[in-house]
């Protein structure tokens, strides 16, 4: 459900993050502070530390706030910023940082504005264990007593947070990130001078870039070269898989990068390996720049992106050989690309619009 009424009058929004070392949900975070800005809202950023190559596109005019430690257990502090500042609302920007939003809720108590937090991975999460699932479908249950309101990325995301959260259909919305847009003073990717598969994303094991190196010396084409973007704690066991491989000729790692968007558009293919994901940016990014994509199926959002043959190919998280095959089919020379595919709607919008209706709650 959507709320599209603008705010008539500014709004106080407060939104916090750890570091800005370059993720994906900080990433979004800053576009939307941006947005918000821009429209002449206040926005205060409450951040462990920050550092992090994110911090060069920290936006002008908001008001920035260091905890002073990029460490998780610094966001406990939250509380008594929330208290002193007294914001309309509280932006939460993921799932990754919920217990933060519960601990200002907890010391808050009734004092406390209300908490928007938006769905930024799967809430189904195969790769757990048994134990280890069990522990985290019963934290998704107490959301509903901390969170006023959950923003999920597609319908199926959202579909995804009724179920695990228990929470009815007029306390989650559909709302998209704001879309990537080319930064103009942004340094150059050196790009590889051949035909080239790109991926986007942190090193991290979450993102199993692993599979997508094993796949490379497997492709029908030899001459395919690799160009991962995005930097993390996989680094070494990555660098040291590619030279087992003796594929140091074909990967380059180049680490973050502030605009990827060149590089998807020059690339013949996109490709994400994923063990779970929430609403993949880098799908959206890549199809606006007409690259086919070749994603797992690390979440329900995936197929909601690719909803075409023509746009790309979805395979199994664990199935190497359909990895092939999917890269090799999209790899033929002359293989049609699919069309630019422009973002709709009003997604700055749209979020001002919840928060007004929710600060409006509050005040009666």
């Amino acid at each position: 459900m959507l709320y599209r009424s603008p705010p008539s009058t500014p709004l106080h929004i407060l939104a916090f993050a750890e570091t800005l070392q370059g993720g994906g949900v900080e990433r979004a975070l800053l576009r939307m502070t941006a947005g918000w800005r821009e429209r002449g809202h206040r926005v205060t950023l409450v951040l462990g530390a920050c550092e992090g190559p994110l911090a060069a596109e920290l936006p002008a005019g908001i008001e920035l706030i260091e905890l002073g430690s990029p460490h998780y257990p610094i966001l406990m502090r939250l509380p008594g910023v929330v208290r002193k500042v007294d914001p309309d609302v509280v932006f939460c920007p993921g799932n990754y940082y919920t217990a933060a939003a519960a601990m200002i809720r907890l010391r808050l108590g009734r004092d406390c504005p209300p908490i928007i937090a938006k769905v930024s991975n799967a809430l189904v999460r195969h790769e757990m264990w048994r134990m280890v699932a069990w522990g985290y479908n019963r934290w998704l249950r107490w959301h509903p007593r901390f969170l006023d309101h959950v923003v999920a990325m597609t319908p199926a995301m959202a579909r995804e947070a009724m179920a695990k959260m228990a929470l009815p259909a007029d306390r989650v919305s559909v709302i998209a990130n704001p879309p990537a847009e080319r930064i103009a003073d942004a340094a150059p990717i050196a790009l590889p001078d051949a035909r080239y598969i790109v991926g986007v994303g942190r090193l991290e094991a979450q993102k199993r870039w692993d599979r997508l190196i094993d796949a490379l010396p497997r492709l029908a084409d030899p001459e395919i070269r690799l160009l991962l973007l995005g930097e993390g704690s996989a680094r070494a066991p990555l660098e040291a898989q590619v030279a087992r491989l003796g594929l140091a000729d074909r990967v380059t790692m180049p680490g973050h990068v502030s605009d990827p968007l060149p590089a998807l558009k020059h690339a013949t293919v996109a490709a994400l390996t994923s063990d779970y994901e929430g609403v993949p940016g880098v799908v959206r990014e890549a199809l606006s720049q007409g690259t086919p994509v070749v994603a797992t199926e690390a979440s329900v959002a995936v197929r909601e992106l690719i909803d075409s043959p023509a746009l790309g190919t979805v395979v199994p998280r664990e199935d190497g050989d359909a990895l092939v095959a999917a890269l090799d089919h999209w790899l033929v020379p002359g293989r049609p690309r699919p069309a630019p595919r422009a973002d709709e709607g009003d997604p700055v919008g749209d979020y001002l619009a919840l928060f007004s209706r929710l600060a409006r709650q509050r005040i009666a």
